[in-house]
C-alpha cells in the first residue's frame, strides 16, 4: 500500500540544475531514513545521498558540494537539489525510503519507479 512517486527529472545542460522530489503515500506509521540512488547505463546502482529522520545527511564523494538532500517529515517527502550538473550525473534516479507501516511491524525498504536525469555536454 505504500508508494513512492518521483518527479523532477529531465534534460539539462552541463552546469545547470534540477530538483528531484519524491512523495511517499499509503499506510505509513513512520519513515526512517530516506535516500536517492542512481544507476547509469552499464553501471551498478549507487547510493547518492541519504538523510535520516533527524536530518543527518550523507553523500557520495562525487556529488559533495553540488547536491543537497532534504526532507519534509510533515509531507513525507524527500528532495534532491542538484546543482552544477555534469554529464557523468546522467542516470536513472531512484527514491528510497525505509518505512514502518505499523508500530508492531518491522521496517521495510520501498522504492520509487525512477526518473531519468540527462545532462548534456
Amino acid at each position: 500500500q505504500v508508494q513512492l512517486v518521483e518527479s523532477g527529472g529531465g534534460l539539462v545542460q552541463a552546469g545547470g540544475s534540477l530538483r528531484l522530489s519524491c512523495a511517499a503515500s499509503g499506510r505509513i506509521f513512520r519513515i526512517n531514513a530516506m535516500g536517492w540512488y542512481r544507476q547509469a547505463p552499464g553501471k551498478q546502482r549507487e547510493l547518492v545521498a541519504t538523510i535520516t529522520s533527524g536530518g543527518n545527511t550523507n553523500y557520495v564523494d562525487s556529488v559533495k558540494g553540488r547536491f543537497t538532500i532534504s526532507r519534509d517529515n510533515a509531507r513525507n517527502t524527500v528532495s534532491l537539489q542538484m546543482n552544477s550538473l555534469k554529464p557523468e550525473d546522467t542516470a536513472v534516479y531512484y527514491c528510497n525510503a525505509n518505512i514502518r507501516t505499523y508500530y508492531t511491524s518491522p521496517s521495510s525498504d520501498y522504492w520509487g519507479q525512477g526518473t531519468q536525469v540527462t545532462v548534456s555536454s
